[in-house]
């Protein structure tokens, strides 16, 4: 009998504070940067109990070692890291099983003891691990695949499932990224790894109603999410439109097509207001607030159809704005659109977030102690807000393989004798 079949599993949390609608599941995650990560720290921000898989010899996840780096004397750590590797345990343990077989019969100990696994691997059979393989250690386990393509337990073309991806590649087979960008440019993609959040949250949904399953039935799935799929999902309605009539959107920028005002436009001071308002009693209200003749530029003349936009009065409509806003700071602008309650926004930057008063009063910005940098540091917090079991922060991102020998221990029933005799072996470390 094998070490791991002898395990008794034990309750969670061990090692984490009793916390949130998620305190008593226990998380494993074998995923690096951004999208399996995630997903884990969303689960971990709301009382989940996340041990994460770092491989020793390649110093752990690459998203420590992104650039650019944040810096407390020689100590040193990507902001990223600080961010989203919170409320994590660090396992170090060499998970390339053909290449060090000690190291599974640790990993199948983990397996035993956590409710849900998840992975951004990529093809787990070079590892030596199949779905089936886990199912049978852990009958209620969920295992979630984050992949660019897919997994082959739900189906798919081997080129495709066997292809490497990354957030830009999704955006780009998804459709998504021909609808970025300006009519006379090429398509560009959106920035800060939108698609690798996207799957990320996907991930959390999938593993929660699995969580409910397990609850009824007592038996664990696979969920399988990924980044093209997630960028299709929210593509609103462009697979309908083309389906049933043969339309293709396509990039028009900043500007709307179909009414006005709606678009970027530049301030007195340099800045910018997003102004956007649909329909004929938005668009009604907006000309009275901004003194308008509105029997002139009617709805219907000047700002509710591409050829009203496209009308000698729909140009002069929008140079008219453009004119208001140029002689105009933006916090003038955006008073006269506030108080008539008209959807607009000045564009701002980390500096104006993080210093708003109403994202401060609403508990957004943390501060916790970093554990590489040894001290403390504000990031953002949790959303979303739940009252009755709010997200905390217990502490921030560990160091490469901090919790291993707690974990060992305490978790897996190993003695100390038995992990000294690991090292230097490329197992631990």
């Amino acid at each position: 009998m094998s070490r791991w079949e002898k395990l008794e599993k034990k309750p969670a949390p061990m090692f984490t504070e009793a916390f949130g609608a998620l305190t008593g599941i226990r998380v494993l995650l074998n995923g690096s940067v951004v999208a399996a990560p995630f997903a884990a720290t969303m689960l971990s921000d709301f009382g989940a109990e996340v041990i994460a898989l770092e491989r020793p010899k390649t110093k752990g996840d690459p998203a420590r070692h992104q650039m650019p780096q944040v810096w407390e004397g020689d100590a040193h750590i990507s902001g990223a890291w600080a961010q989203n590797a919170r409320n994590k345990l660090s396992f170090a343990l060499e998970t390339n099983f053909k290449k060090v077989p000690e190291s599974k019969e640790i990993f199948f100990s983990l397996i035993k003891e956590c409710d849900v696994w998840i992975e951004n691997i990529v093809w787990i059979e070079k590892l030596g691990l199949t779905d089936e393989m886990l199912l049978k250690v852990n009958p209620k386990l969920i295992i979630c695949h984050v992949s660019g393509f897919g997994t082959p337990g739900f189906g798919g073309e081997t080129q495709y499932l066997n292809r490497a991806c990354y957030d830009p590649l999704a955006q780009a087979e998804s459709g998504w990224c021909l609808l970025q960008g300006f009519p006379d440019k090429p398509p560009y993609y959106a920035q800060q790894y939108i698609g690798d959040y996207l799957s990320g949250m996907f991930a959390v949904n999938g593993i929660l109603m699995a969580l409910c399953h397990v609850e009824k039935t007592g038996k664990g799935q696979v969920v399988d999410a990924t980044l093209v799929e997630s960028f299709m999902r929210v593509m609103d309605d462009n697979f309908v439109l083309w389906d049933q009539e043969s339309i293709q959107k396509q990039r028009q920028g900043v500007k709307q097509l179909t009414y006005q005002p709606a678009g970027i436009f530049e301030t007195k001071d340099g800045k910018f207001i997003n102004l956007g308002t649909y329909g004929k009693g938005p668009y009604e209200k907006v000309m009275k607030a901004f003194g308008f003749d509105l029997d002139k530029y009617s709805y219907e003349a000047a700002g509710g159809s591409a050829e009203a936009l496209q009308s000698l009065e729909g140009k002069e409509l929008d140079q008219m704005f453009a004119d208001y806003f140029i002689s105009h700071t933006a916090d003038e602008a955006i008073e006269v659109l506030l108080e008539n309650k008209l959807g607009a926004a000045v564009i701002k930057d980390c500096q104006d977030v993080m210093g708003e008063k109403h994202w401060q009063e609403r508990g957004d910005w943390v501060t916790y102690h970093d554990q590489t940098l040894d001290k403390d540091i504000v990031a953002f917090g949790f959303a979303p807000k739940l009252s009755e079991t709010p997200g905390k922060v217990w502490r921030g991102a560990p160091r490469l393989g901090q919790d291993m020998e707690a974990i060992m221990t305490r978790l897996l029933d190993y003695t100390p004798e038995e992990i000294e005799a690991m090292r230097g072996k490329g197992i631990i470390d």
